[in-house]
């Protein structure tokens, strides 16, 4: 009796994740048919996944308490806003776009926390650059900086895609699937040159070791060992040669609404975020004390 006991929850689990796998399939399917980016897929999918084996059964009705519940633990995990909103986010989508529940779920996303972007002044990022002895590496962050690139726009970054005769780089389906292009520094084609010659247009221009893309997670220990090694103390990441960029672009008074495009900012809200960093009524301020 107690080996049909077990036998029969070993099945009835196998049921419910070949149902859960099931489920699972039919998001990712709409998703791609909806040509949403492989990044967010992969999120949804994971997020989804974790959903599914906390409620365990049953996700195919939609419960609003047990949505509540499933983000509260989150929360009290100390996942981020931006996490929580995540989930929330792929949870809709299931319930929305693949079962065609009709009626809203009613539920807020979390505040996102407000912090200023990490800066490295123009000192600092000569410094860290100076400190590199490899040249590609030298070259993909000094690019980075003056073209105000994301980590993922500089690994998938091919020779096609900068033109040393006009200073343009073009960013082909950047985040939200979106082209633009930006600016190039006159200071770095001699050693973009110098990279591509010989290589082919569609081939990527910084190539890891073994041929083929370099990837994200490396590029960004090659900026994480520099700033070690730079003896900077701020908690920078790569995406702060981004930060920086806007931020001196208008420190050397571009209009915004031209760094807006440089960065392909949607919402120039999104853009107004560096002006706190930037303005320079508050830095003439001196302290009373």
């Amino acid at each position: 009796m107690t080996s049909f006991v077990f036998f029969a929850k070993v099945d009835y689990i196998l049921v419910v994740y070949k149902r859960m796998d099931l489920a699972l399939k039919k998001v990712e399917e709409e998703l791609v048919l909806r040509n949403y980016s492989k990044k967010t897929i992969s999120a949804y999918f994971s997020c989804l996944k974790k959903y599914f084996t906390y409620k365990r059964s049953s996700w195919d009705s939609l419960d609003i308490s047990s949505i509540r519940s499933f983000l509260l633990k989150l929360q009290n995990s100390n996942r981020s806003p931006q996490t929580v909103n995540l989930y929330l986010s792929a949870i809709k989508f299931y319930y929305k776009s693949i079962l065609r529940e009709d009626f809203d779920i009613k539920l807020n996303f979390s505040k996102r926390d407000h912090k200023l972007p990490v800066v490295l002044s123009k000192n600092e990022i000569v410094k860290m650059i100076s400190t590199i002895a490899n040249k590609k590496h030298q070259l993909m962050l000094s690019l980075a900086y003056s073209a105000g690139l994301r980590v993922s726009e500089v690994v998938n970054l091919k020779n096609r895609d900068i033109d040393v005769d006009q200073l343009i780089v073009y960013v082909k389906q950047g985040k939200g699937r979106k082209d633009r292009i930006t600016v190039l520094s006159e200071k770095l084609v001699i050693d973009l040159k110098r990279l591509t010659l010989g290589k082919e247009a569609g081939e990527y221009v910084f190539e890891s070791q073994r041929g083929g893309r370099l990837t994200a997670h490396t590029a960004q220990k090659v900026f994480s060992d520099t700033l070690r090694r730079s003896g900077i103390k701020k908690s920078a990441t790569f995406h702060s040669l981004r930060h920086s960029f806007a931020t001196h672009l208008l420190e050397n008074g571009v209009d915004i609404r031209y760094v807006q495009e440089l960065l392909g900012h949607r919402n120039i809200r999104t853009t107004q975020r560096y002006t706190q960093v930037t303005n320079p009524s508050l830095r003439n301020i001196k302290s009373p004390w």
